[in-house]
């Protein structure tokens, strides 16, 4: 992953090559790319790095100052390299997931000899929601920060973004565990439709940015398939509401 910070302090081609060298020597960094004239430096990680180790590096040399001003303008934007991919290589992960996910679910709702829908969707939506999680939970506050940029909610609370993670995952065994189905599947239905408005708003909007609902582990663009994965929970919940 590539993510672009604001460097201050820099004024000669010495300064550039001196924090140039400071941020490749930390642990994690694959590459790094000084613009003097920008004052920006895009850093090339294997996995998220957070800003005060990068701030640590520079500790020595206090004119150079490193600042997540540009991280939140960048660090969920869309590489080049994911919009070259074709769909099917872009969203391989996700349809993976959601293949072997609809494997289990038809294989659980055929166990007693006839097919049930209520069951379908109830272990559909444990995996759904235990699967995601995993991976949200793997980089939290990658999630986080990523996930913020275009919730509704974690927009003005970023709390909201890591309690999400959690919640997730705590509708993901109180499916499977089928416990109080009325609650659950209205805090679904809740907790979902919150969540589609801000893709809704980035996808109209036409943002090239990161969808969270993988963490921060795929670097996934937002797309009618995150409406397409959020809507699909809002309509299962309401389903089984009604039914």
């Amino acid at each position: 992953m590539t993510h672009t910070y604001q460097i201050t302090g820099m004024t000669c081609s010495g300064c550039q090559a001196k924090v140039q060298s400071l941020l490749t020597q930390v642990n994690g960094v694959k590459k790094v790319d000084i613009s003097l004239a920008e004052g920006t430096a895009e850093i090339t990680m294997q996995q998220h790095i957070h800003t005060t180790v990068l701030q640590q590096a520079l500790a020595d040399y206090p004119k150079y100052q490193l600042s997540e001003v540009a991280v939140h303008q960048n660090i969920n934007t869309v590489t080049d390299d994911t919009e070259n991919k074709s769909w099917l290589q872009t969203y391989k992960p996700i349809l993976l997931i959601f293949a072997y996910i609809l494997a289990i679910s038809l294989i659980a709702a055929s166990q007693t000899g006839h097919f049930e829908t209520a069951t379908l969707m109830r272990i559909f939506m444990s995996g759904f929601f235990l699967v995601f999680s995993f991976f949200k939970l793997l980089d939290l506050r990658g999630f986080a920060e990523s996930y913020s940029m275009y919730d509704l909610v974690a927009k003005r609370w970023r709390g909201w973004a890591y309690l999400y993670a959690f919640i997730e995952l705590g509708l993901g065994l109180a499916y499977a565990l089928n416990l109080v189905p009325m609650a659950v599947n209205f805090i679904t239905f809740i907790v979902m439709s919150l969540s589609i408005i801000g893709v809704l708003q980035s996808v109209f909007n036409k943002q090239k940015i990161r969808c969270a609902c993988l963490g921060a582990v795929f670097n996934l663009p937002m797309s009618t398939v995150t409406i397409i994965e959020d809507g699909l929970m809002i309509l299962m919940s309401a389903w089984m509401i009604i039914a």
